[in-house]
């Protein structure tokens, strides 16, 4: 297309001008520029203009233009580096909404041309599964209604787009998708035309950074917010999805007539408020207020549900006959007006939204709904309230109202029995070392053991033994603990009363970082059962060790082989139906170990575990700690799901959601949807599959080359003595600790080893000068390594494995966005005195080039993104315009770390770590 563009044109793209995503570009660019001109100076806009120009002509070219961008930015002054800065990122972001709509509009319009379901939907799998010869319809059912996927949303610092911004950059997305509704309107466009103007102005007005750093209660409210946006009506819908398709199948094939109930397949879990692994801001206090937050939400959208139902179902007894279940209800409502004499339903509903009110109200300061109009007694539990509801849809059913108890009543009791009172399962999470000292000082203050922590493994293991089969409490009333120790015995003391309040439901989990042995986990059942939460035979919580390094994961099996050989914890695990629950992470264990040895200890790690609990007769259930970026274990989840051992999935998966993965997977319906029902059909056919034989040969191959990968991964990483300073120069890390996204520190401890840092800002900070090496560094090495027997049996392997092709798959993609010029730039002016610091970018700019050569020869392909030409396009439309954000960074960072520390320098170092986190759609 040509670069001659109509006045007040700040921004645009570089693909065919018939492609409608192009034309949503551009016209939200601009229409950037037209507030831009108006809301600055010609001269700012014109300086806008000529920076896209060259990031567009340059980009055009095959390069980033850096040398070009420099002039181009030269002798600026703050206030227009700042508002370069957010132009370019305003426009990143309203391309990334562009790309979103048109998903939604590409797959609405496959659907309404009659096409092929598409990969990863629930009809696809179904139509795949009912089209196997050998099907057991009966089993297969089974199977599906007791699915139960569970996305566990995180607090961790990588979000850095604000609430505010979020709905208004939905607005932008509900215009656009009208837009194309619209699209024969002249007129109608010019009003949505003039909406999209004031949401940009809007933009342009609204500061991109907050103020202050986030609370846990602001993490927590934000959390919230994406219920009422999608998850409340994107859950129950997809629940009655599954049950109507799997109902229509049965149908078809003949199958015997039955209930289907898949209301447990989707619930929703939380770490915010509850995750307390190197949070000390997280405390018992906060727990009880993330708790009360959650069952807040809840109640409140229970008690509109059932409000709106009181006004849709207005039906007369003088046409209908109701049944009598649903009379009796309607005669114990308290509801005596004369307005509703002949309205069952309604008065039905009246009398359960004041007793569901009363409930709220004793448990939640404020039910936050308007009061009854007359007082009624509270339910006992929430499951009242769902049986009331089933009276109501099936007296629907039985007078020729079907249809309304599909549409209308059916939603809303899978929302009761989904979210309960407690909304989401709120996990514990607290690092094992902190257990061992509470554990440590409980002991010596109870006259058990002195030195606990000079024990042996089985030594601690015995005397952990011996106190859970003691029903005595050990915590001395009125001893002294410390304050660590008091704030942990608190965490558990307000979780159970919490069980007691709102049912178990509400903390199902705890998790134990860093998990090395059995005693870490006894430690745990330890405090658990000081509480009364479990204790022999009886398990009210189920006790999760997170396996996180290369060492932890290659024993995980023989700790999880002992602790079921432990009678004492046996029976907690009998009492928790039978299932022994594992996390794995993929974080640390590609900090530790580099990318391909992270995936092989996990694969490996998965197997083993499959095997060592099949053998102790304990089900399985693995939750994966995934990030949004590769080298956090990121990455299409459908074909990683996929991809996972056999055996590994059986019907149950729980998965991490961070950071910025959360707004961008759950602020819309449309995305929240897409997101929740391909993890649904990947666990779902994951769990069918029949299980592939073992490959002794194949293990061989891998174990050698993730060896060889680990091997060069760390010997840069943590054996070359410049690295570190080359890594805190080259990179924003220190800056990106001060940025307001999140309540947690960058790093665990004081240290700045980079065993210490967090693999969220770790991953962050290479993304931002665009090397990401936790995502491929030491790939090439190791397939030069291992020769080209091995890279000629790696081919073969990719053309028939879905784990390597994924694995593969995703390397490619973090290599596409890897720019050595960026980064030559960030190396040039910020690495300065450095020791070693032009080796060092030599030895990484070196591996890009053998990795982008060897693993075209096992693709068999030279084109990193063949298979994902949705990507493709989306870097095409954005990358350009990083290029100055990355220049504008750089200077900014220089500037500041010679000492100029002026505010606008520092808020303009923070605006370009959001706007390229947001440009690259991941920042950790």
């Amino acid at each position: 297309m040509s670069d001659s563009n109509p006045p007040g044109t700040a921004v645009t793209t570089m693909t065919s001008a018939a492609d409608p995503l192009h034309d949503d570009i551009r016209l939200v660019g601009r229409i950037l520029g037209q507030v831009i001109r108006e809301q600055t100076t010609d001269a700012t806009f014109n300086l806008v203009e000529t920076v896209r120009r060259t990031a567009v002509g340059s980009r055009r070219n095959g390069v980033a233009g850096v040398d070009q961008l420099v002039t181009d930015l030269a002798q600026i002054d703050i206030d227009d580096t700042l508002h370069v800065i957010r132009a370019f990122g305003w426009l990143a972001l309203l391309a990334n909404t562009a790309e979103d709509v048109h998903l939604e509009i590409r797959r609405r319009h496959h659907l309404d041309a009659g096409a092929p379901p598409q990969r990863g939907s629930l009809e696809a799998v179904l139509d795949e599964l009912f089209g196997t010869d050998d099907l057991d319809i009966a089993h297969l059912a089974d199977l599906i209604e007791t699915v139960s996927v569970t996305p566990v949303l995180t607090a961790h610092p990588t979000e850095v787009k604000r609430q505010t911004v979020l709905a208004v950059v939905n607005r932008v997305a509900d215009l656009l998708e009208e837009r194309a509704i619209f699209a024969t309107s002249p007129s109608r466009l010019a009003e949505i035309d003039a909406a999209i103007t004031t949401e940009i102005l809007t933009l342009w007005q609204t500061a991109v950074l907050r103020l202050s750093k986030l609370r846990v209660i602001d993490e927590i409210n934000e959390a919230l917010r994406y219920y009422p946006t999608s998850l409340f009506e994107v859950i129950p819908s997809l629940q009655g999805e599954l049950e109507s398709q799997l109902f229509r199948r049965l149908d078809a094939v003949g199958a015997p007539p039955r209930a289907l109930e898949a209301t447990g397949v989707i619930k929703m879990g939380s770490w915010i408020g509850g995750d307390r692994d190197g949070n000390p801001f997280v405390t018992a206090e906060v727990l009880d207020e993330a708790a009360t937050a959650n069952a807040t939400a809840a109640l409140r959208e229970h008690l509109r549900a059932v409000f709106l139902l009181s006004r849709q179902l207005s039906m007369s007894e003088r046409l209908i006959q109701p049944s009598a279940d649903l009379l009796e209800l309607a005669e114990r409502s308290g509801d005596d007006s004369p307005f509703r004499a002949d309205e069952p339903y309604r008065r039905a509903l009246n009398g359960m939204y004041a007793r569901l009110w009363a409930y709220a109200a004793a448990l939640t300061p404020s039910p936050a709904a308007p009061p009854p109009k007359t007082a009624e007694r509270a339910y006992e539990s929430i499951s009242e309230l769902g049986d009331d509801l089933d009276i109501v849809a099936a007296s629907l059913r039985s007078h020729g109202s079907g249809l309304l108890a599909t549409k209308l009543v059916d939603p809303v009791r899978r929302s009761v029995r989904t979210f309960g009172a407690h909304l989401c399962g709120l996990d514990l999470r607290q690092n094992s070392a902190i257990h061992e000292q509470v554990i440590a000082e409980v002991l010596a203050a109870a006259g058990v053991h002195d030195d606990y922590l000079s024990l042996s493994e089985s030594d601690r293991c015995d005397v952990l033994t011996n106190e859970l089969n003691t029903p005595r409490s050990l915590r001395i009333t009125g001893h002294d603990y410390s304050a660590l120790t008091t704030s942990e015995l608190a965490v558990f003391e307000t979780a159970a009363r919490l069980h007691r309040r709102l049912g178990a439901a509400v903390i199902p989990h705890i998790i134990i970082s860093k998990a090395e042995s059995v005693s870490d986990v006894l430690e745990v059942a330890l405090l658990a059962h000081e509480v009364g939460l479990v204790g022999p035979g009886h398990g009210a919580i189920d006790i999760v060790p997170l396996f996180e390094t290369i060492a932890d994961l290659r024993s995980c099996g023989d700790v999880i082989n002992e602790l079921l050989s432990n009678e004492v914890y046996r029976s907690i695990v009998a009492a928790r139906n039978n299932s022994q629950e594992v996390m794995i992470g993929y974080s640390d264990s590609n900090k530790d170990g580099g990318y391909l040895m992270s995936h092989w200890s996990l694969t490996r790690a998965q197997r083993t575990l499959v095997a060592v609990t099949e053998q102790h007769g304990v089900h399985l259930r693995l939750f994966h700690g995934r990030g949004g970026t590769v080298g956090r274990g990121g990455g299409p989840a459908y074909d990683a799901i996929l991809a996972q051992p056999s055996g590994s999935v059986r019907g149950s998966l729980r998965i991490t959601e961070q950071g910025e993965m959360v707004a961008a997977k759950y602020a819309r319906p449309v995305t929240a949807r897409r997101n929740l029902e391909t993890l649904l059909s990947a666990t779902v056919l994951a769990s069918c599959r029949a299980p592939s034989p073992e490959d002794s040969d194949r293990d061989a191959l891998l174990e050698e080359v993730a060896s060889a990968s680990l091997r060069a991964y760390r010997s840069l990483v943590y054996d070359d003595s410049d690295f570190l300073g080359f890594f805190r120069s080259i990179t924003p890390i220190a800056e990106i600790s001060q940025l307001n996204v999140g309540s947690r520190p960058a790093s665990r401890t004081a240290s700045n080893r980079i065993e210490d840092l967090r693999a969220i800002p770790w991953v962050f900070a290479w993304s931002q000068c665009r090397l990401s090496i936790p995502g491929w560094y030491g790939v090439g090495s190791a397939l030069e390594h291992c020769g080209a027997g091995s890279v000629d049996a790696l081919r073969t392997l990719h053309r028939s494995s879905p784990e390597l092709q994924t694995i593969l798959s995703n390397l490619a993609m973090v290599l596409a966005k890897v720019d050595l010029e960026i980064a030559s730039h960030y190396a040039e002016h910020l690495t300065g005195e450095v020791s070693g610091a032009d080796r060092i970018l030599d030895r990484i700019t070196n591996e890009y080039d053998r990795t982008i050569e060897l693993l075209a020869d096992v693709r068999e392909t030279p084109d990193l993104l063949s298979d994902n030409p949705v990507l493709a396009r989306s870097i095409t439309h954005r990358f350009p315009y990083l290029d100055p954000l990355h220049v504008l960074q750089v200077d900014l960072l220089g500037r500041y770390r010679a000492g100029d520390h002026d505010e606008l320098v520092q808020r303009g170092i923070q605006l370009t770590l959001n706007a390229i986190a947001t440009g690259l759609r991941n920042s950790g």
